[in-house]
């Protein structure tokens, strides 16, 4: 019975030594659990039962358990290295079978599918056409590499502040005056003479002024400037060009006109629409808009380059300015459209969402990352690889996105080492090897005991 209880303990403490070694060998592997060697005694059985005094019959390996306790998150030069911080698992697929990780090496392949390091599909919720999230359809996660399509400008917002301390500009106020002189009482032809003065390269004729730029449908680039010209207390002339031309004929330098009016309070209180059209919401739209080109000659024939303005025009939301008694500022413009862009790199939030940027310094959502947890994680199978498999022990997944639930955050361009203790599994190994010793001592015992008995005469 010694001989067996002996080699039984020597099997266990050599067990040991493998789970130890491998925890060893894998303390520098990113993603890497240790595992844990757990015995049990032994004891006889009868069908009448083992006794009131029963005698041990040696010892048994019970299970190798996982511990899945959180390793020290690293961080990397890597926008694609992922770590979780917290509960749950990457969900991978290769062709098909899904298994899961904790190993956050990922970059993309020459389809711009994000994959692991073994070629392995990150799953996550996909885009639509709109890069709207497709929330509750898993699959696999591809990052769009081609170049982002220009959009024309549909929608300027513009806030800024005219100075009503501001008298008509100088050429303006000249022109009114003479026409009086010659005509006494004519005050709509003194206005329609100083109108006439108007000219974008004469400040003198203007107050002020504001730019930005524009995009039509190829995503060439135009400027469209604002002019303002003050022209009785509370009244403004606002003067539109693009690329210093007719927005509407690229042949003309006549600007578009429209007139703001304010009331006592500074706010805006009504638009004539002139040349654009006036929406029932108070605000502007360019209609008629024909994006232009220069020939570069001097002097410049200016013609239609070929694009479009965006289909139906381009609203410009100007009624939030006001005018108050401080200098001309625009406190804010934002417009919509912008030219091709190149992806110039991804950023990964720790919700999971990936974002692109692009070159043209727009951004867009290419997916978001989701995260596996199970009831029992010990019960997940180990396959190698840093990955596990779902097995009966451990349940179903439960799938949701990063920081939803008890899920994890994500961390990009950081990765999860492995939870390996080298000091612990040190000791382990000294342990380890006396208990192998102690056995091999016991069968020795065993071995001169049984000599003793046959040497008896």
């Amino acid at each position: 019975m010694s001989f067996n209880i002996g080699l039984s303990g020597m099997r266990a403490a050599s067990k040991d030594l493998n789970v130890t070694g491998n925890n060893i060998a894998n303390a520098g592997t990113v993603g890497f659990k240790q595992s844990r060697a757990e015995f049990a005694d032994v004891y006889a059985a009868s069908v009448l039962g083992t006794g009131k005094n029963p005698q041990g019959s040696g010892v048994l390996l019970a299970n190798v358990s996982q511990q899945f306790n959180q390793g020290n998150i690293n961080y990397t030069q890597n926008a694609l290295d992922l770590a979780i911080n917290g509960n749950g698992f990457f969900q991978v697929s290769n062709n098909g079978a899904v298994s899961y990780t904790r190993a956050g090496y990922f970059g993309t392949d020459r389809e711009g599918f994000v994959v692991d390091n073994f070629g392995y599909k990150l799953q996550g919720y996909a885009v639509d056409g709109n890069g709207n999230l497709q929330n509750g359809v898993v699959s696999d996660l591809q990052v769009q590499t081609t170049n982002q399509a220009p959009k024309a400008s549909s929608k300027i917002d513009t806030v800024f502040n005219l100075n009503s301390t501001n008298g008509s500009p100088s050429a303006w106020t000249s022109a009114y005056e003479g026409w009086l002189t010659t005509n006494p009482g004519d005050t709509a032809g003194a206005l329609t003479a100083a109108n006439g003065t108007f000219d974008p390269a004469d400040p003198t004729t203007y107050n002020s002024s504001t730019s930005l730029n524009i995009y039509d449908s190829q995503g060439n680039a135009h400027v469209m400037t604002q002019y303002f010209v003050k022209t009785s207390a509370n009244t403004w002339d606002m003067r539109v060009l693009v690329d210093g031309r007719n927005p509407a004929n690229p042949s003309s330098t006549d600007a578009f006109d429209t007139t703001l009016t304010f009331d006592s309070s500074g706010s805006l209180q009504g638009t004539t629409a002139g040349d654009f059209a006036l929406n029932a919401d108070g605000t502007l739209r360019l209609t008629n808009w024909v994006p232009a080109i220069s020939n570069g000659a001097t002097p410049a024939v200016w013609s239609a380059n070929g694009a479009q303005a965006a289909t139906g025009g381009i609203t410009i939301d100007l009624t939030k300015s006001t005018q108050f008694a401080s200098s001309f500022a625009v406190n804010s413009v934002a417009q919509d459209g912008y030219t091709t862009g190149e992806l110039a790199g991804l950023e990964i939030d720790d919700t999971g969402v990936i974002f692109a940027r692009y070159t043209n310094g727009q951004s867009k959502v290419q997916g978001q990352i989701v995260l596996a947890n199970f009831a029992n994680v010990q019960g997940l199978t180990p396959v190698g690889k840093s990955q596990w498999v779902q097995s009966f022990e451990s349940g179903e997944p439960v799938v949701g996105t990063p920081r939803s639930g008890t899920l994890g955050a994500l961390q990009a361009g950081a990765l999860e080492d492995s939870n390996v203790e080298l000091s612990d599994q040190l000791v382990n190994l000294i342990v380890a090897q006396r208990n192998y010793q102690a056995n091999a001592k016991t069968i020795e015992t065993e071995s001169a005991v049984t000599q003793t008995i046959i040497n008896l005469r």
